[in-house]
């Protein structure tokens, strides 16, 4: 018998994804409260794992009136509202300035700038929903 049909195993990752999941919903909420905690990329992450640990946790998400939108606008078009990216992008520019005030080398500002104007790139290239 292979380990990928092994119940126990199954189980396993089930519970995997369904703790994952729940850590990622509670992080999530987390950030709906505090001004510099991420939301979305938590939800999404939630979203992905939820499927894989069980199916009433994901359909829940998914009709939940605050969370479903986010989730279903992304699934569908792969757009994110106009305030996630204004949020995203300060953020990363106000990390981006505390990293080159605390160091001394310009290694650690130019990676985070390449890496920082990468994603701003590609949230700001999503549709808005």
């Amino acid at each position: 018998m292979s380990e990928d049909n092994d119940p126990e195993s199954q189980e396993t990752g089930n519970l995997f994804y369904l703790v994952f999941a729940y850590i990622c919903i509670g992080l999530g909420a987390i950030g709906a409260i505090l001004p510099l905690m991420p939301t979305t990329p938590f939800l999404l992450l939630a979203a992905w794992a939820a499927p894989k640990g069980s199916p009433a946790l994901h359909r829940w998400l998914y009709q939940h009136p605050q969370i479903g939108p986010i989730l279903n606008a992304w699934e569908q078009k792969g757009a994110v509202s106009i305030r996630t990216k204004w949020i995203a992008c300060c953020l990363m520019a106000a990390s981006w300035v505390t990293i080159y005030i605390q160091t001394t080398t310009w290694v650690a500002p130019a990676v985070a700038g390449v890496l920082f104007i990468s994603v701003a790139t590609f949230i700001l290239t999503r549709p808005t929903r």
